[in-house]
């Protein structure tokens, strides 16, 4: 049929319109991507304009070469009527699922009111003005003719519009979406748009992860199958072979002091000699999932994540037996890295596959450290209960497998940490952490007692000092030693503590080590009482000597590092500190007479509540000996308890507790006005005191090192290095907490250097007049402070000259028993026995600091004369060694001040000089 003048229309506006857009695909760009057939975009249907159903029709043009638009597109049959679609049926179109877009409403009227109507189905105005004249036959040919071609442009027009939809299949695999014609967006519905930047950010998000997890799932799997030959070096057994011993030596880095090893000590013991109540036990503690997970437990991890989240800090852990007892065997081979981290949790797995629980659990109890030289379950058995279970120990009849409920529950306490858990020095967090692990074995149904029985065993007492069998120390300074073990222990883990080989070189000093442990014997040998002596060294903050008692096999108990003990007077020090720094003159007047200070307190009711408290705080001097009024110098000079007491009052507790915790104080101090004159309610070791007054020394420098005892560059030095042997050298060992191996100095200004030199200038008058003169060493420039409790129970000395600091008590091991006639027939306070020690511990080593430099002087001297000629050290001061009973004649009573009235105090009572210490006065207050 030839083309009609409206479809030569229609091709023309279609043309003209494609080179007015040009953004627009031209005829024939596009190929079916079902059919191969190349798609036409539809022109005339764009933006809303005509189809050719309903363009009025036109006479043919008959140009050659131009072919209708319709029949171009589909072939004839031959009769005029184009191809149908497969179906055959014209509606099948209308019935295609909605493709996306917008509706366009013009028609939707007319689709509403008849569902088979079709657009074009009535004939146009301009059509029957064509047929007018017509009759008869013609008219009906030609109406014929009409409704067929409108059929065609109806055809031609789904085809159109599926061959669209196919197009913009085809356009969205490309990566675009063209925009929808009028009709489509009619049959489509709603557009839903090209995809948003943030889902096309996180699909590549996914796909990295996802890609890393998978990464990360063959890295795991790698190391698990590499790991498998490690299994067998694991066996405590296997440990045991190849530990190597460590040593630990003097200051000199040559004198070797003692052997640290866990083998001589460590009994392997077999499943069916350790008690299923230590299993337990320690099952209930540390890992309660132990029978269900396969060596790593991620519901506690999970769990241990979400406490450290809600408490706001990591409280609780979440690594198994398994992973425990593999790391604690790993670091005897080594330091552990992030890796290795990542090994252990693969080498748990495996152990997991190839080893019983039950195996699991006997090597790793093996294994573990327990504190006070017991390694394995075996020695900490015996350690701490052989005195309740005597004969244990031999082949059948081991002490770990006759153990009671709550001694099983105290041996597993003390896994998570030897040292805070430790019943000598702590027996209250000791049994609080016993009672939750005898808690837990209940609520976990293996503890089936009564009520009654239970309650037993919670009020029953944990082993005390005397009864833990500590390992005989062969150690030239045993105290010392015991103390620097579990610094090691915390540092390097017991694995390489025990047997890794390390060299430890310590700050000790033996020198002056073996001057202190002679100045105890020489004052306390057969009177009763004995003495804990510290010596730290000005520059360096090194301790250079420790005495912890008398008899360590004995009296294990180290009473230099955890006998917390009252300081009495001592402690003043740190009132008179807060007082300079709040600008006070120490010429200040106060007077001294009997005072009741109102006050208020926070104390600790019996449940454990905080409770403020009003009282007054009443204060009198030592056998009621007053000055009158003193100035704060004099006050110190005589140790005033009351014008201290008005003092301490004024520049506030708080501020007295947060200088004395400045100046290297590290107890717990409450806030109670009995502190000013060293009323504590836990009291301070002598390592403390001595630290603090370190500090004053320093001109208010606080000095430690980055190893430390505290950890973190806080508190006295022990350790100066610790080396292992590699490739025949001697190369520093980095411990578990980021040190070096190697100590570094690390200095704090905590205090002004101008108020630190006054105070010490302050306490110089205690050894030149006061209650301190007999710690003077000559005519050297000596300063410190005695101080006595209640009823003499302690007696102190803290002072300092210009190269050590050194802190003695003196007092019973109890803490409680009074000493009133030890000192040759008259009480023991701070001004005797402790100040005749300090003396002599500090000429002494006046005279092995004068002996070394003559020597070093010797040696420069033959290297500039080629000769060498042996030189004697000439000490420059003897160690005081007075009788039991002292000889030296009664002081005569100190000059009264100027700012004193004319009311002197008494003459000192002590036979043997110097002004008797008050002590407290009672001074404690109630509620």
């Amino acid at each position: 049929m030839p083309p009609s003048d409206e479809d030569n229309n229609v091709s023309e506006g279609a043309h003209e319109r494609a080179s007015e857009d040009p953004a627009k695909p031209e005829r024939g760009q596009f190929d079916d991507l079902f059919t191969g057939k190349r798609l036409d975009r539809p022109e005339a249907e764009e933006d809303g304009r005509e189809s050719p159903s309903s363009a009025p029709e036109a006479e043919p043009a008959g140009e050659p070469g131009e072919a209708p638009l319709a029949e171009a597109e589909e072939p004839s049959n031959g009769d005029g009527a184009g191809l149908e679609e497969p179906s055959g049926s014209e509606g099948d179109e209308a019935e295609e699922p909605s493709r996306g877009g917008d509706f366009d409403d013009r028609d939707t009227a007319s689709v509403s009111a008849d569902p088979g109507a079709e657009p074009g189905d009535e004939p146009s105005p301009e059509a029957e003005e064509d047929l007018e004249g017509l009759t008869g036959a013609a008219l009906a040919k030609a109406q014929a003719r009409q409704r067929g071609d409108e059929r065609k442009a109806k055809r031609a027009s789904r085809r159109e519009a599926r061959k669209r939809r196919l197009k913009a299949r085809f356009d969205r695999f490309r990566g675009y979406e063209p925009v929808p014609a009028p009709e489509d967006r009619l049959r489509a519905g709603p557009e839903d748009g090209p995809p948003k930047p943030k889902l096309k950010k996180l699909r590549l998000a996914l796909v990295t992860l996802g890609l890393m997890l998978l990464a990360l799932v063959s890295w795991v799997f790698g190391v698990m199958m590499a790991v498998a030959q490690d299994l067998p070096s694991l066996e405590a057994r296997a440990q045991y072979e190849k530990a190597a011993n460590s040593v630990v030596y003097a200051n000199d880095g040559k004198t070797e002091l003692t052997t640290l090893t866990g083998n001589e000590k460590r009994i392997l013991v077999d499943s069916e000699d350790i008690s299923p109540l230590i299993k337990q036990a320690v099952v209930a503690i540390e890992d309660e999932r132990f029978y269900e997970h396969r060596g790593v437990d991620y519901l506690g991890i999970a769990r241990a994540l979400q406490q450290d989240i809600v408490s706001g800090g990591a409280v609780q852990g979440a690594s198994t037996i398994t992973q425990q007892f593999v790391k604690n065997a790993l670091e005897a081979q080594g330091s552990r890295t992030v890796l290795q981290k990542l090994r252990e949790a693969a080498i748990a797995y495996q152990i997991e596959r190839q080893w019983s629980k039950d195996k699991i659990l006997t090597n790793y109890l093996n294994n573990i450290y327990f504190g006070h030289g017991a390694y394995g379950i075996e020695a900490a058995a015996k350690t701490y209960f052989g005195y309740e279970h005597p004969g244990c120990g031999g082949e059948g009849d081991r002490c770990a497998s006759v153990l009671l409920p709550e001694e099983a529950a105290m041996l597993a306490a003390l896994i998570s940490s030897p040292t805070a858990y430790d019943p000598a020095t702590n027996p209250e967090a000791a049994k609080s952490q016993r009672n939750v692990v005898l808690q837990k074995m209940r609520d976990q149904g293996v503890l089936e007692v009564s009520d009654e029985d239970f309650q037993a065993m919670l009020d029953s007492n944990v082993p005390i000092a005397s009864h833990i069998e500590t390992p005989t120390d062969d150690s030239k300074a045993p105290y010392f030693t015991d103390w620097l073990r579990q610094q090691i222990v915390d540092k390097y883990g017991p694995g390489r503590a025990f047997g890794g080989g390390l060299k430890i070189t310590s700050s000790l000093d033996l020198d002056l080590q073996k001057a202190a442990e002679q100045a105890v014997d020489n004052h306390l040998s057969g009177v009763g009482p004995t003495s804990a002596v510290v010596a730290i060294d000005n520059g360096t903050g090194e301790v250079l000597a420790m005495v912890g008692g008398q008899n360590f096999n004995k009296a294990p108990f180290n009473l230099a590092t955890n006998g917390q003990r009252q300081p009495g007077s001592s402690f003043k020090p740190f009132t008179l500190v807060t007082a300079l720094k709040q600008g006070r003159s120490p010429d200040e007047v106060f007077p001294s007479q009997p005072v009741a200070i109102p006050f208020k307190a926070t104390i600790r009711t019996k449940n454990g509540k905080k409770k403020t408290v009003t009282d007054k705080f009443r204060v009198s001097n030592y056998d009621d000996n007053y000055l009158g009024s003193a100035s704060i110098r004099t006050a110190t000079t005589y140790s005033d308890n009351s014008v201290y007491a008005q003092l301490g009052t004024q520049v506030g507790i708080k501020h007295i507790v947060d200088t004395a915790h400045d100046l290297g104080i590290s107890s717990k101090l409450d806030d109670n006005p009995a502190l000013i004159l060293g009323g504590l309610e836990h009291g301070v070791t002598p390592l403390e005191m001595a630290y603090a007054y370190n500090t004053l020394a320093n001109d208010g420098t606080r000095i430690s090192g980055t190893e430390a005892s505290r950890g973190n560059g806080k508190g006295p030095v022990a350790i100066k290095s610790v080396t292992a042997e590699e490739d025949g050298d001697q190369k520093p060992v980095p411990d578990d907490d980021g040190g070096s191996g190697e100590n570094e100095k690390v200095e704090d200004q905590v205090l002004d250097p101008g108020v630190a030199g006054t105070t010490k200038d302050i306490l110089r008058t205690v050894v030149t007049s006061g209650t301190g003169k007999r710690a003077q060493v000559g005519d050297d420039y000596v300063w410190g402070k005695t101080g006595t409790t209640d009823n003499n129970a302690d007696a102190w000395f803290v002072g300092a000259n210009e190269d050590i600091t050194v802190a003695v008590w003196v007092g019973y091991p109890d803490g409680a028993t009074p000493m009133e006639t030890e000192f040759g027939g008259l009480p023991v306070d701070g001004g005797t026995i402790p100040a005749l020690i300090w003396h002599d511990v500090v000429t002494s080593w006046d005279s092995i600091a004068a002996g070394r430099k003559a020597d070093k002087n010797a040696d420069s001297s033959s290297d500039d004369s080629g000769s060498v000629a042996p030189v004697s050290p000439t000490p420059t001061g003897t160690t005081a060694t007075p009788p039991v009973t002292p000889t030296e004649p009664a002081p005569v009573a100190p000059t009264t001040p100027p700012e004193t009235p004319a009311t002197p105090p008494a003459a000192p009572t002590d036979p043997a000089g110097g002004g008797a210490d008050p002590g407290t006065g009672g001074a404690v207050p109630t509620g």
